[in-house]
């Protein structure tokens, strides 16, 4: 069996941590650690464990299940190609693809324009070279771990490790108190978790494993069984890339919100802290950051959206669903951040426990492959209490107030309870064996 050699593997491996570390992974991370001051790195932990570790299951499900649909389908048919297009249009043109335009377009622009500038002019400039040039260069996606993976991924982990030693070398004031939000240990744990949902790569890596595959076989590795080595490879890779610039950005952020108290959100707490430390030009660099890291992952994205959706519709060639992606995703880009970050977080508290549950389960496969109904059972569940302890956050309806003595609800974590009633139910249905 056909294996990739210890370069290509690594090249595979930085591919994939591009197409994850994008708009939300540079946002995230320092704005946690601002807000959760001497709790940080038990705010870190839980970060880890929704954005490094859940990612990286992620991927190594997929690539053992044989793909998304025929996991999916151990649920239902049905479920996998609605919950695939679900998860696809939300890292796709719906949320993902346009913020990362738009989280660019923020550093990249605003602080090197007057206050008079015409704003919504320059975004909508901005967005279609940004889409354009990703639209290019996602034309070819066999090709991107030679575009991304060997020149733009060592650029970005260059001047983020640039910025994590200036730290060391001129440090600020030390980290600040924690927000109330992060004043325990149990609660910082909690609330990174769940923050680490924004990333949105939990989703995403169920999804990029087609664009993944095909790069391993454009090296020559074809084999079924080594594709999936391969791919579990460049998961654990990119896995340990993901905990080590968020570790930096953590600490990076931490000493921004100790210097500035009380930053807006991860994007503020960069940009205070960064010009301390290097005067005019961390303008330039935090700009460089993001622009690079939200353009790989805009490639990766459009990519994987692209491939997916000429499978579903071959109708419509490969270039032609990617186009139309770049189209979508520039306009909701012109909506602004804000706009899809408000957006995005209910659409995410209900998406993200159902593939959380669905990865685990896979798990567990050879244990439950002969009781089919616990797939159904706990994703159900799951699904079921997702969206009503979202309704109830965000309507306050009376009728919902008793999802409260939900155990861990006070977490924001109310489906896990659920999620494991919905498995004990399955056990104990009339079983078939699942695929």
């Amino acid at each position: 069996m056909k294996s990739l050699r210890i370069k290509d593997t690594l090249l595979v491996g930085f591919t994939l941590f591009s197409m994850f570390f994008g708009a939300g992974n540079l946002i995230f991370p320092p704005g946690i650690a601002a807000q959760a001051g001497t709790m940080t790195w038990f705010a870190v932990l839980g970060l880890a464990i929704s954005a490094v570790g859940l990612p990286v299951l992620g991927v190594v499900a997929v690539a053992r299940s044989g793909g998304l649909d025929r996991l999916g389908s151990r649920v239902h048919p049905a479920f996998a190609k609605g919950f695939t297009i679900v998860a696809y249009l939300a890292i796709g043109p719906c949320l993902a693809i346009p913020r990362t335009a738009s989280t660019s377009f923020e550093m990249a622009v605003p602080p090197f324009v007057g206050a008079d500038a015409p704003i919504s002019l320059f975004r909508l400039i901005y967005s279609l070279v940004f889409f354009a040039l990703a639209l290019l260069i996602a034309l070819r996606p066999e090709k991107l771990t030679d575009r991304l993976g060997k020149i733009f991924c060592p650029i970005l982990v260059a001047l983020i490790v640039i910025t994590f030693a200036a730290c060391l070398l001129n440090p600020l004031d030390g980290y600040g108190a924690p927000a109330l939000r992060w004043d325990s240990p149990v609660k910082a744990v909690a609330a990174g978790f769940l923050d680490g949902y924004q990333t949105m790569d939990t989703i995403a890596a169920l999804a990029f494993g087609i664009v993944i595959a095909l790069n391993i076989q454009a090296r020559g590795v074809t084999e079924s069984g080594a594709v999936v080595k391969e791919t579990v490879r460049a998961g654990l890779i990119a896995g340990a890339m993901l905990l080590a610039v968020y570790s930096m950005l953590a600490h990076i952020g931490a000493l921004s919100g100790g210097a500035v108290p009380n930053p807006s959100d991860g994007t503020q707490a960069l940009t205070n802290v960064v010009p301390l430390l290097f005067g005019s030009l961390g303008s330039v660099i935090l700009a460089a950051i993001f622009v690079i890291a939200c353009f790989n992952v805009c490639v990766g994205l459009i990519s994987s959206c692209g491939e997916y959706f000429h499978g579903l519709c071959p109708r419509l060639s490969y270039r032609s669903w990617a186009i139309l992606f770049a189209l979508v995703s520039m306009l909701l880009a012109n909506a602004g951040l804000t706009q899809i970050l408000t957006f995005s977080v209910p659409v995410l508290n209900i998406i993200y426990p159902v593939a959380i549950v669905l990865i685990l389960l896979s798990f567990a496969h050879r244990w439950i492959e002969s009781h089919s109904a616990v797939y159904p059972a706990a994703i159900l569940c799951t699904g079921i209490a997702s969206v009503l302890l979202e309704l109830q956050r965000l309507t306050k309806l009376p009728i919902l107030a008793s999802l409260s003595a939900l155990p861990l609800a006070d977490l924001n974590l109310g489906w896990v309870v659920p999620a494991l009633v919905g498995v004990v139910i399955g056990l104990f249905l009339p079983a078939r064996k699942i695929a």
